[in-house]
């Protein structure tokens, strides 16, 4: 097996900073190519009619934030993401970034095929019982649903 693209996916976590770490190793190991993706879950802002909370209905507060400005807020976190981890791990490697919109799996699964990954390496939040029902599992869904293989590391007892 020859591997020559790692694509990692990384967010603001704790996690993900250990997995990126992992990766990066690996890649130097194997001289490899580097696709680092951040997807972004664009915020869900209610929209009452009546600047109240539908489910509490208490007064929302006011903010001149539209979708627009905040999906752009949300680039730049990403953005500055992506350039803090290039910037930390990538030193001397060949690195294609990816900053997605829409549903974290999703985004890593599209990224991995569009950058031709060999594996595909994410770190895991480890949740279990009600958190994992109610959050849903990112590595699950790309471990089930990749095309080349996944390595999900944990995070490790100096995270």
């Amino acid at each position: 097996m020859k591997i020559s693209r790692i694509l990692i996916g990384i967010d603001d976590s704790k996690y993900a900073e250990y997995a990126a770490c992992y990766g990066f190793d690996l890649a130097k190991t194997f001289n490899a190519h580097v696709g680092l993706v951040h997807i972004v879950e664009p915020a869900v802002t209610p929209d009452t009619g009546n600047g109240a909370d539908n489910i509490m209905g208490m007064p929302l507060p006011t903010a001149d934030y539209n979708e627009a400005s905040l999906l752009e807020i949300q680039k730049d976190h990403a953005d500055n993401i992506l350039n803090r981890t290039i910037e930390k791990y990538g030193e001397g490697l060949q690195i294609t970034h990816f900053n997605e919109f829409g549903s974290t799996a999703d985004g890593i699964l599209h990224s991995s095929e569009e950058f031709n990954a060999d594996l595909i390496v994410i770190g895991t939040h480890s949740r279990s019982g009600i958190d994992r029902l109610l959050m849903g599992s990112v590595a699950e869904t790309v471990i089930r649903n990749a095309k080349v293989p996944v390595m999900v590391v944990p995070l490790g007892e100096k995270g």
